[in-house]
């Protein structure tokens, strides 16, 4: 049986629409088994998580991951969970985060080669006219490629 490569479960859309993203980062995942059978069922959700450093590791709060139904542990669905990435890409963050305004956000959560990983991006927030501004631009470009469909038939 052959599994699907990156294939993306959870998305955080809201993250796109309120931050600026600098850059992205790849990031394992520290999971109960549990947790990673309810993930692959697609049940978890990315809204309002944040990364946080806490002294040399990062850890993922707010990464909401239903109870798997057939086990008989109840854990807590929202525990911070441990991010596991190399020493340089830490330092890296730290350096970035202690810089005003920035913030380490989860964009999306995927299996690779069958290990759970999290795209992590280091942003900044937009102001409410940047998020205007973006969804005028993002009309205007739905609007342009409407007319141009239109006319290609």
């Amino acid at each position: 049986m052959k599994m699907a490569e990156n294939k993306t479960l959870i998305t955080n859309r809201q993250a796109l629409h309120d931050y600026y993203i600098e850059k992205r980062f790849e990031a394992g995942l520290q999971l109960r088994g549990d947790e990673v059978k309810s993930l692959r069922a697609g049940n978890a959700n990315l809204k309002g998580s944040f990364a946080k450093i806490e002294g040399t590791e990062i850890f993922l709060h707010g990464m909401h991951i239903s109870p798997y139904d057939f086990t008989r542990e109840a854990a807590d669905p929202v525990r911070a969970r441990k991010l596991l990435l190399h020493s340089s890409e830490i330092k890296q963050l730290v350096q970035c985060v202690s810089r005003e305004g920035y913030t380490i956000v989860p964009v999306k959560v995927y299996f690779k080669r069958g290990y759970a990983k999290v795209e992590i991006a280091l942003a900044k927030g937009k102001k409410l006219y940047d998020k205007r501004k973006s969804i005028k631009e993002k009309e205007a470009q739905r609007d342009m490629a409407r007319v141009f469909r239109g006319h290609s038939k």
